[in-house]
């Protein structure tokens, strides 16, 4: 069994595939033997929607993986990380998004896949589809649907942990509850 985890994350440059971006940058960062695959399937009559284009060729591709690349680096600045993340840009020109990530997805034996959803319901879903939902129902491994993130921010106060006077027993207090009560095992 391998020591690294191959992470195949899905972007197309929306708002929620940059969420996606997000979320395993954040996870690479925290554990580094995560090896991200960052996968854009452009499709070869409309190219990608952030990036125009008359005609999608090899020279559109390279544009989208250096735009890819760029946005990568950005996120990666800006974040607080300590050491190496391993990642690759894979761009690939395809009719079917999801047969290209769950392809990509095989090809490195990913042991999760990380995309955006965005969020289409009735009439749109039923005519164009949802690759996150093909991509949750077909993938051989767990999938992380990443969303940006809509609830407001909300203050808490710590959990402050009580040294119990038995080694099997802990406590914890919530200041908002205002109850203190022991930590229960599982099934008790």
């Amino acid at each position: 069994m391998s020591t690294t985890q191959q992470v195949v994350v899905g972007i197309d440059f929306s708002h929620s595939s940059i969420a996606a971006l997000d979320r395993a940058l954040a996870l690479a960062s925290r554990a580094p033997f995560h090896v991200l695959h960052f996968a854009c399937i452009v499709d070869p009559h409309a190219g990608i929607a952030t990036l125009a284009t008359s005609h999608v060729d090899i020279t559109y591709a390279d544009r989208v993986r250096d735009e890819l690349a760029r946005t990568i680096e950005s996120a990666l600045r800006t974040m607080d990380h300590k050491g190496h993340l391993h990642f690759h840009v894979h761009v690939r020109i395809a009719r079917s998004p999801a047969n290209e990530l769950l392809a990509l997805a095989e090809e490195v034996g990913a042991d999760l896949i990380v995309l955006g959803c965005k969020g289409r319901r009735g009439l749109d879903r039923l005519v164009l589809g949802s690759v996150a939902e093909r991509v949750v129902r077909e993938a051989g491994c767990a999938v992380l649907i990443a969303r940006p993130k809509e609830y407001t921010y909300v203050e808490h106060t710590d959990v402050v942990e009580v040294q119990p006077k038995h080694p099997s027993f802990g406590f914890t207090y919530d200041s908002e509850v205002g109850i203190v009560e022991p930590m229960r095992w599982p099934g008790a």
